[in-house]
């Protein structure tokens, strides 16, 4: 029965989530972690980080990762945590293929119109507001220790979250770089 309920809600999640995998994120959260309870806020973030690292795109590689881990923690073995990684990865792609088949042609024919052009102003900010919600969902204890339990390890925290945004997005310094130095740096300063 969980195979039905991770095709059901990666679909979901394919049809609603404009703005791409960064966008599908705070959507993967709050169905995985809150709504189902199929993995750990902790379970997620480790999702989010390896799915970042990995090749491919965000959305899809956080699905696969979520699939497999939600059905090993539903106590199958690792022949269903596969099965259940290509269930939430294939729902979550149908609805675009789908879509992108359905409307291609029509879409090319209608783009520069106002009504299409309206829509995608319309679209954009929220786009935009599930990045937000995607960081804003990450920020938790599991990532960023209470000061009051842990001031050390909460300020470095912080600070790598600061040189990573400061690094990637104004420096321009390559994102796999600024992973691989805060990898180094949690191994220097954590371990």
């Amino acid at each position: 029965m969980i195979f039905l309920y991770i095709f059901i809600t990666f679909f979901e999640i394919g049809l609603f989530g404009f703005g791409g995998g960064y966008g599908m994120l705070s959507l993967i959260q709050n169905e995985t972690v809150e709504h189902w309870h199929w993995l750990t806020a902790s379970e997620f973030t480790d999702i989010v980080a390896i799915s970042q690292m990995t090749p491919g795109p965000i959305g899809i590689n956080s699905a696969t990762y979520a699939g497999y881990t939600a059905v090993k923690n539903a106590g199958f073995g690792v022949p269903m945590a596969i099965l259940g990684s290509a269930t939430a990865t294939f729902a979550l792609v149908l609805p675009s293929l789908i879509l992108m088949i359905l409307i291609s042609k029509m879409f090319m024919k209608y783009m520069n119109t106002q009504p299409v052009q309206s829509v995608f102003k319309g679209l954009r900010p929220a786009v935009v507001g599930l990045l937000a919600a995607a960081t804003l969902l990450l920020c938790t204890s599991d990532n960023f220790s209470k000061p009051s339990e842990n001031p050390w390890q909460f300020y470095i925290s912080c600070a790598l979250f600061a040189a990573t945004a400061f690094g990637t997005g104004v420096l321009k310094i390559n994102p796999i770089r600024m992973i691989c130095y805060s990898a180094v740096a949690g191994l220097l300063l954590f371990y």
